[in-house]
């Protein structure tokens, strides 16, 4: 681990959670990995500019980005870092996102549109090594990276579900996992399986008429006299989670919970604690709302960069 850095840019909210990361490692293994500072400035036209001070030569980098960015800048400095790095003699970059942007798109749902995910992985795989990441929109988003750039799709659901026994092992009882989409009944499943074996599960059957617009929704699953929790991946603006809560009730369900991995609020959290009792997410995207609870997925990461580094196992973290 010696030719090890890890490397963010100070001034973002990537910085806090690359240095939980750096003591963690430090702590658990007895490593003391160097975090560095990348200084990211602009020009007037709001061009992007950036400068490592140190010398990085023959270092393995552990870049960690701050998903908070406006989308655009956090795509764009992922290409200029990349470029300053390997012009630095490096020898070899990693990324480490923990909400991947660009991800919504990873298909063509009508002509004549791009398909994001896709161009995303056509730019910054050239020269890249590695991306680790967590609880990807779409699975299949890996297989748009080359074979020489490993993705590791990290799972929040075991830090998620730990959190849920410790702190709200009381409203355990009597619950349901339901799944927002049909998309998450796999999620939904792995989210029962850890929690307790015979919890059941649920789901909503939804259309769509355009993203984040909803045409009709219906629950498949019986949720009558239980506790409720819906599991996702991203919260963005929170109204298809509303929408799905009023099913919910309707159907009699009791109290309703929901934990997103990514939590973006777009349009805050009044109108989901009108609907859910708590709201839970993980600090992959920062969230300064202190109604919302916020799991600590550091250590995930942290136990991923170890072992990639090591060559160990990463899929045994979740096994």
């Amino acid at each position: 681990m010696e030719k090890v850095i890890l490397l963010a840019d100070k001034k973002s909210n990537s910085w806090n959670f690359a240095e939980k990361i750096r003591q963690y490692i430090q702590n658990k293994e007895c490593v003391d990995i160097p975090l560095k500072e990348v200084y990211i400035k602009h020009f007037r036209n709001k061009e992007i500019d950036m400068h490592i001070p140190e010398n990085i030569r023959k270092k393995d980098v552990y870049f960690i980005q701050d998903s908070t960015k406006n989308p655009q800048e956090w795509w764009v400095e992922l290409l200029l870092l990349k470029d300053l790095l390997l012009n630095a003699s490096i020898e070899s970059l990693s990324f480490i996102l923990p909400n991947m942007l660009y991800s919504r798109k990873d298909r063509k749902e009508k002509s004549r549109v791009p398909i994001s995910a896709r161009a995303l992985a056509n730019s910054i795989s050239p020269g890249l090594k590695r991306i680790i990441t967590m609880d990807l929109h779409a699975a299949q988003i890996q297989g748009f990276y080359p074979a020489h750039v490993s993705v590791d799709n990290l799972y929040s659901f075991p830090e998620a579900v730990n959190y849920l026994r410790k702190n709200h092992f009381n409203d355990l009882e009597n619950l349901v996992v339901v799944s927002p989409d049909s998309g998450g009944a796999e999620r939904a499943e792995s989210f029962a399986k850890r929690l307790k074996s015979k919890y059941p599960i649920a789901l909503i059957d939804k259309r769509r008429i355009e993203a984040g617009e909803i045409e009709k929704m219906r629950l498949v699953g019986d949720v009558k006299g239980k506790n409720v929790l819906i599991a996702d991946d991203i919260i963005d603006s929170g109204n298809t989670l509303c929408k799905a809560a009023e099913l919910l009730k309707e159907n009699e369900a009791e109290n309703l919970f929901c934990y997103g991995t990514h939590g973006i609020f777009t349009l805050g959290t009044e109108e989901l604690f009108k609907h859910f009792n708590k709201i839970m997410t993980s600090n992959t995207h920062y969230i300064e709302d202190k109604k919302v609870e916020v799991i600590d997925m550091s250590p995930l990461f942290a136990e991923a960069i170890y072992r990639a580094q090591k060559g160990l196992s990463i899929s045994e973290l979740f096994e």
